[in-house]
């Protein structure tokens, strides 16, 4: 299968889902993905990425870090610290980045709630929606970046 031009993946880690979601082919806007079923395996997670870099070139892949409100680390933030030094030795050559991603949970619920999303499905989609405000967040970052110079 011919791989497609360079892509940015946004992933909400949790323990037991991880969202992703993923750029267009000129890293203009995010859609989500999917939701990879962990259940505290980590390797489940590298796994799926291995296969889903196969399909896609990804040059950056850009974790959303949970803060808590006042900006201090949460214990969810340490494993994500932990998860991200996994990608980092894993996938040496792929830029990865932290995003903030206080109220992303909170935003993905809205969105639901405004779609009317059945309630049985939301807990399957919401950390792909949540992946996706992650890299909405960082494309704008970069977008902002880029105007400012």
């Amino acid at each position: 299968m011919k791989k497609i031009s360079m892509r940015i993946i946004g992933l909400d880690y949790g323990d037991a889902r991880c969202g992703v979601a993923i750029t267009d082919a000129l890293n203009m806007t995010a859609q989500g993905l999917e939701t990879i079923y962990c259940n505290n395996s980590d390797k489940i997670i590298l796994k799926r990425l291995d296969e889903i870099f196969s399909k896609y070139d990804v040059e950056t892949i850009v974790v959303g870090m949970p803060l808590n409100m006042n900006g201090t680390k949460t214990e969810r933030a340490i494993k994500t610290e932990k998860f991200i030094h996994k990608l980092r030795c894993k996938y040496n050559g792929i830029k990865i980045e932290t995003i903030d991603e206080r109220l992303t949970t909170v935003a993905a619920h809205k969105t639901m709630n405004f779609l009317d999303v059945n309630k049985n499905k939301k807990r399957d989609i919401v950390d792909t929606i949540s992946a996706v405000y992650i890299l909405e967040t960082y494309i704008n970052k970069l977008k902002n970046s880029l105007q400012n110079k």
